[in-house]
């Protein structure tokens, strides 16, 4: 496979990785396995749009913006080093765990389901970093920057639907703090090596 997809792929990965509201509202709807394809595709199609978004509008930008680069990879960085920093400490507190229990109650319907995970979404800054600006500027690095786009696109969809279908057999793992504890570790120490790339760069 070209190394622009592998690339691509796994630093998407490692970025839609982190625990957030969004995460945890797919993992939590796996669970309770309600319209968990809808779930999934929503995030991973507006994962999608975002990255392609980034991908196409960043080169022009750094053209026409010589130093508009080297901002945002300076910005994305010190975003990074902060989020992992974060990621860090949480694990550090501990306490935090997957209740499944608030899945018992009646089914809801679609369209709020959907109108909630669109919201968690659109409405959050950080999706904008990760996917249009930090992926966007990344991905300008690489000969075949389209192709990066695509190996980040393609794994937010195996993200999100291994995710939502998967949660039935992550349910005991997430139930207990220390499960979340290890995830954070992982998440926060990813994050700042990825830091470290930009600043390299």
């Amino acid at each position: 496979m070209p190394p622009s997809l592998i690339a691509g792929f796994f630093l998407g990965l490692s970025l839609i990785m982190a625990i957030g509201a969004q995460n945890a509202f797919v993992l939590r709807q796996g669970l309770r396995r309600q319209h968990v394809f809808w779930i999934c595709f929503t995030c991973a199609s507006s994962d999608a749009l975002l990255i392609t978004a980034g991908v196409l509008g960043f080169g022009s930008l750094a053209l026409a913006v010589p130093w508009f680069e080297l901002a945002m990879r300076l910005g994305g960085a010190a975003f990074l080093l902060w989020y992992g920093a974060r990621s860090l400490m949480a694990a550090w507190r501990g306490g935090a765990h997957l209740d499944s229990a608030d899945g018992q109650g009646a089914p809801i319907t679609l369209w709020p389901m959907l109108a909630t995970v669109l919201a968690l979404t659109w409405l959050n800054p950080h999706v904008y970093l990760d996917t249009v600006v930090l992926l966007g500027s990344i991905s300008a690095q690489y000969p075949q920057p389209l192709v990066f786009g695509l190996g980040a696109a393609v794994s937010s969809f195996v993200f999100f639907f291994t995710l939502g279908y998967g949660a039935s057999f992550l349910a005991p793992v997430f139930a207990r703090p220390r499960a979340w504890q290890v995830l954070d570790v992982l998440v926060g120490l990813t994050m700042w090596v990825i830091a470290l790339k930009l600043l390299m760069m």
